[in-house]
């Protein structure tokens, strides 16, 4: 072994039990990453291999700095690359969406990647550290799906953060991307996907038909990270078969 060696590179995934956020871990282990998986049960965890577990709610401040920290203290230093993957769905009318429904997909979206983005931000600037971060948005916040209206603003907000995040920490050497995924076959849409005739419908509205897998969506979020991406930042992009702009051949 040479002593000399660098340590591997170090990244936090969050939302690292579920079904995006697991495949992102993989790759990222595949390419010699350590890795922190965060989420918000250790049972959840347990199934996930990464370098460490950490369980944080990186919907409120203090999990997301804490979830940094517990990283910072179980790899020797502060996660270079970011991979936020936290989220919920509602799929409901807005008049139909309780407060409480709001404001739990508020608080799993958008609340969770502004903290956490900040917390990474703080940890990065404080060690003079150039890297990337990616964030997950939906491609309901980049076309009107009927009944999304919750989701799709949480979403639209965590784009946002994106593109002005991106421009204020460019200078720093911080790059922040996110995409934007369709109808993925996830823990998550399992019950949307189950029954063959609900599959079959959904896989129509996509241009290059079917439903994507998790590991598809995995794959741009860690060339996101990578440095081919080393060009491109405040950027989403959308990985839904071209649903969100062209319209698939009717037959």
């Amino acid at each position: 072994m040479d002593n000399n060696a660098s340590p591997s590179p170090i990244a936090l995934v969050t939302g690292a039990a579920g079904g995006i956020g697991r495949e992102v871990v993989q790759r990222l282990r595949q390419r010699g990453w350590r890795v922190a998986a965060v989420g918000r049960t250790a049972q959840r965890l347990e199934a996930v291999e990464a370098d460490a577990r950490i369980v944080a709610d990186t919907s409120e401040p203090e999990g997301a700095q804490g979830a940094i920290q517990r990283c910072v203290e179980s790899l020797g230093g502060p996660p270079a690359c970011l991979a936020h993957c936290v989220g919920s769905t509602l799929i409901a009318p807005l008049h139909r969406s309780t407060e409480t429904q709001i404001r739990e997909v508020m608080r799993a979206n958008l609340d969770s990647a502004v903290f956490t983005l900040k917390a990474w931000i703080e940890a990065m600037r404080a060690q003079e550290m150039q890297g990337a971060a990616v964030l997950a948005s939906s491609v309901v916040s980049r076309i009107g799906v009927a009944n999304h209206e919750v989701i799709a603003a949480a979403k639209g907000g965590i784009e946002a953060l994106v593109r002005s995040a991106a421009a204020t920490y460019a200078a720093a050497g911080l790059r922040i991307n996110a995409v934007a995924p369709g109808m993925t076959d996830t823990p998550m849409t399992a019950s949307m996907l189950r029954q063959e005739l609900m599959r079959t419908a959904a896989g129509k509205q996509y241009p290059l038909g079917g439903v994507q897998t998790a590991g598809e969506v995995a794959d741009v979020m860690v060339w996101l990270l990578g440095e081919q991406a080393s060009r491109i930042t405040g950027q989403v992009i959308a990985v839904d078969g071209g649903f969100t702009t062209i319209r698939p051949l009717v037959k």
